[in-house]
């Protein structure tokens, strides 16, 4: 058999299996084809939450036909497709493509959701990153990295308005500019010269080491 009609066959049972599981989920005698459309998952390396979810289910039901080797390969693919999910958000967030992490991070809520303060964590991440490039900010840049728009939005300009010391110029539209605090890296100007840094007591304690 060649490898286009090996993926083919695979295809066919992928779609039978979740077929079985739309239709009938609850019958134990689809318990079979689960478990073997778990096996096939490890070799394909693919994941299907829905079926492994049904086949857990059912041995719920029926306790005495679990697999323990089945169990084990099923968290073993769980924890390794949440892993790339991890890897990739990372990624993502490393290399400031923070509107690709929103849409990724928007596909795996069951990821984000589990770890309370996620996305106020990224937002403020996201900030920061911004704040080393840019003096001034379209609003539409903003809005895409920490992922607000409209009154979210409008409500958080005015937070940092307030507590953070940003400017808002123009109104409330597209074109409007946030005017972000200075720091030594979008001013430059700001950055301390070593040199400057040194009192002049310490360096005059060095001349007679020096001598």
């Amino acid at each position: 058999m060649g490898r286009e009609a090996q993926q083919q066959q695979q295809q066919q049972v992928s779609f039978t299996v979740e077929q079985l599981v739309a239709v009938n989920p609850y019958n134990p005698d689809i318990l079979p084809d689960l478990e073997n459309y778990v096996n096939e998952q490890v070799l394909s390396q693919t994941y299907s939450l829905d079926a492994n979810l049904c086949l857990l289910r059912l041995y719920q039901f029926e306790p005495e036909r679990m697999s323990t080797q089945i169990v084990a390969r099923i968290l073993i693919k769980q924890m390794e497709d949440q892993f790339k999910t991890l890897i990739v958000l990372s990624h993502y967030l490393e290399t400031g493509r923070f509107r690709h992490f929103w849409d990724e991070a928007a596909k795996h809520r069951n990821i984000v959701e589990a770890v309370p303060g996620f996305e106020q964590a990224i937002q403020s991440f996201a900030i920061h990153v911004l704040s080393l490039t840019y003096q001034k900010i379209p609003r539409t840049v903003l809005a895409e990295a920490i992922n607000l728009k409209g009154l979210s939005l409008d409500k958080f300009l005015e937070h940092q308005k307030a507590n953070c010391g940003w400017i808002l110029e123009g109104d409330q539209s597209t074109s409007q500019l946030i005017v972000l605090p200075p720091n030594e890296f979008n001013h430059p100007e700001l950055k301390k010269n070593v040199a400057d840094s040194i009192p002049l007591e310490h360096i005059t304690r060095i001349f007679p080491i020096l001598g």
